[in-house]
């Protein structure tokens, strides 16, 4: 539903990357839009969304809400899609838009090898597969980008990468990412980040296993010994992850 002049004139003090995420799903997704596409084009600006750190702070975590699948979590899936693959969205904000697709579809890995033995407090076993397989869907159009989009954004889908591995990305994750093991030694976030990734990405379990009880000894929050490797391995990937995605944060604070 498009909206009045009156309406679009009300809005004029809104945070600017609003205006430009309303721009991105106006052009992208046609109605019946999404659930939380309303934060988007409702015609009065929550006033608590004086710029744009406090607006992305609730539009995201309108689509997954504290970390945790909801059953709307899945309908969201298509936003951050379009979002991720418009490029007049910010690369910080493209970055944090897959990042959010890598949370969404590993939340029940992650969360089980966090609370082992004991069951997650808030799962949802039926949102968080609904939402895993809407992220699925929509992985190999995002992927499909690696060429023109820019190193950091290639961070994040290489995240995804690993997730839902199929026999055509995995292998071409090694020459994709020999530019960041070049650049990024040992030790730092990107440099951790890319060996770990090209290690999944291998598919050598006793490897990943050592790589898993590598990394957490050396930097990272641990997990039980006990839990699922696979579990394991993604609670301590999404810690990197996100580990680089502050980085990216300092790095560019305006985008």
């Amino acid at each position: 539903m498009s909206m009045r002049t009156s309406d679009r004139n009300s809005l004029s003090d809104e945070p600017p990357i609003r205006r430009v995420f309303r721009d991105v799903i106006t052009d992208r997704l046609t109605d019946p839009r999404p659930p939380q596409a309303a934060m988007l084009f409702q015609s009065s600006a929550d006033p608590s969304w004086t710029d744009d750190r406090f607006f992305l702070g609730d539009f995201y975590n309108g689509i997954l809400h504290q970390d945790t699948c909801q059953p709307h979590t899945a309908d969201g899936v298509p936003l951050l899609a379009a979002l991720a693959f418009d490029d007049r969205v910010p690369p910080q904000q493209r970055f944090r838009a897959i990042s959010l697709l890598f949370s969404i579809a590993t939340v029940a890995d992650r969360h089980l090898a966090d609370c082992w033995p004991d069951t997650p407090r808030y799962a949802d076993p039926g949102s968080e597969d609904r939402a895993r397989e809407a992220v699925r869907s929509c992985t190999p159009d995002l992927l499909a980008r690696w060429a023109p989009e820019c190193p950091a954004v290639r961070l994040a889908l290489a995240g995804l990468a690993v997730v839902f591995p199929t026999a055509r990305t995995l292998p071409a994750l090694t020459p994709r990412l020999q530019g960041f093991v070049e650049q990024h030694p040992r030790g730092t976030d990107i440099g951790d980040y890319v060996r770990f990734i090209l290690v999944l990405a291998a598919g050598n379990d006793d490897q990943t296993l050592a790589a898993v009880e590598s990394f957490t000894a050396a930097y990272w929050r641990g997990t039980s010994r006990g839990a699922p490797t696979p579990a394991r391995t993604l609670h301590l990937l999404g810690q990197i992850l996100n580990r680089v995605g502050m980085g990216l944060t300092r790095s560019h604070p305006g985008e």
